[in-house]
């Protein structure tokens, strides 16, 4: 089931926006879907997140938003961020949180399908990607969105996952880095890392959520800034 959260201060918004996801879903709905609503940014905050995608006005009572979004990032969270507001300035720090969708108030139907095109694919191709990782005579599926970086240690690989837990088992960095996509990046000979994950990078290590860090080789530094812009232009940030 697909999960929506509108957050924003005025209930008529909330009314419209409901109202076009609606329209967009149709009757019969595309998919199962559930739409939570809040009033504002802290109320978003503390709901337990696990949203798909999550519509966010900018102008509220602090956190506003962009601080909304900061924190959720902050955290680890990767619900798609699809802000509504009537500010065109604040486009450019949407790049930040990597919001997947701005829409102007007030809203135009034509804007808001194009916005849950692309949304609903992002979800699909998200979905679609995974890992069969095999530990004895068990094995799991992984999906690679789950994945922040993944790191070997002797004869063992640990993927890590963005929620904390650590999945390990007996394999080589390079048979690894030939099954994953283009998102991850090998940025130490022990390394890879998950680019959607990338909160910042200096001093010669990434910073990921959770405030993890890995090294980067100094050899790879330019790769991974190249690495970065490419992803942020696949994701059309």
């Amino acid at each position: 089931m697909l999960q929506f959260a509108i957050c924003d201060d005025e209930p008529h918004m909330v009314r419209e926006l409901s109202g076009h996801l609606a329209a967009y879903m149709g009757e019969p709905p595309l998919a199962p879907y559930r739409v939570r609503s809040f009033p504002d940014g802290q109320s978003l905050l503390e709901s337990g997140g696990g949203f798909d995608v999550i519509f966010l006005d900018v102008q509220m009572a602090p956190p506003d938003g962009m601080e909304t979004a900061r924190l959720l990032r902050r955290r680890g969270e990767r619900s798609l961020l699809i802000f509504v507001t009537v500010l065109r300035e604040c486009v450019f720090d949407a790049f930040e949180v990597e919001a997947s969708g701005y829409l102007l108030k007030p809203l135009d139907p034509g804007r808001f399908r194009q916005a849950m095109d692309r949304a609903l694919d992002l979800l699909e191709r998200r979905a679609g990607a995974s890992l069969v990782v095999q530990r004895g005579n068990a094995c799991e599926v992984v999906p690679l969105a789950e994945v922040a970086y993944c790191e070997v240690q002797g004869r063992k690989l640990y993927l890590h996952r963005a929620g904390g837990s650590v999945l390990d088992y007996y394999g080589r960095l390079e048979d690894l880095e030939r099954r994953v996509d283009r998102r991850f990046f090998k940025c130490h000979r022990s390394y890879l890392v998950n680019l959607d994950y990338v909160q910042s990078f200096r001093d010669g290590q990434v910073l990921l959520p959770r405030e993890e860090a890995i090294p980067v080789s100094r050899l790879r530094e330019r790769e991974l800034i190249q690495a970065l812009l490419r992803r942020m232009k696949e994701r059309g940030a």
